[in-house]
């Protein structure tokens, strides 16, 4: 009987050894990092249709801006625009995402002129969550197939980001960098 005990026991231990073993860690999240690729993101554009960044980096390199309209970042806009039609021409697609209701977003495009540059509304702050940041405006200049080349944090009036930005995509685009605070 003793021996027919301790069988049972030992045929039990596998069972109770793995019922203690901890359960795998949830796989992490892809780090968003220069030199990492992009993130899958999906959004509306304004018009409503669906816009992938996998579907816009297989054409060339594209410069994601998170922003919102507050006045710093408002002024800071007219020198991404820059950015945008000086490399437009060379393959650069920009896309703006903006922390704004829907509602103001129609009047700001219309009064800054956004008809041409591709653009989405986010009020809800989805898009920071992907992008794994908190910072308005965060830029993320990203190479043809998808490859982290730049972020740039942080809001900036004079122009100082957006001219770092410039010089990074134009040195990406194999192009003069444009000032974008002094355009010739």
């Amino acid at each position: 009987m003793t021996r027919l005990l301790i069988a049972a026991l030992f045929a039990a231990l596998p069972a109770v050894a793995s019922a203690a073993e901890p359960a795998p860690m949830p796989k992490a999240k892809a780090k968003v990092a220069v030199g990492e690729q992009a993130p899958d993101f999906v959004i509306k554009d304004a018009s409503g249709k669906i816009v992938k960044l996998s579907d816009l980096t297989a054409k060339g390199p594209v410069l994601v801006r998170l922003t919102c309209g507050c006045s710093g970042c408002d002024k800071e806009l007219a020198y991404f625009q820059k950015i945008d039609e000086a490399y437009k021409g060379q393959g650069l697609i920009s896309l703006y995402v903006f922390k704004e209701p829907d509602a103001k977003m129609a009047k700001y495009a219309s009064e800054k002129k956004l008809g041409d540059v591709l653009y989405a509304v986010d009020p809800k702050g989805d898009s920071w969550g992907v992008f794994q940041t908190k910072s308005m405006p965060t830029n993320f200049l990203i190479a043809k197939g998808g490859k982290i080349v730049s972020v740039a944090n942080g809001c900036d009036p004079n122009g100082l980001v957006a001219n770092a930005v410039s010089d990074k995509t134009g040195k990406l685009l194999g192009v003069k960098p444009v000032d974008v605070k002094n355009p010739k």
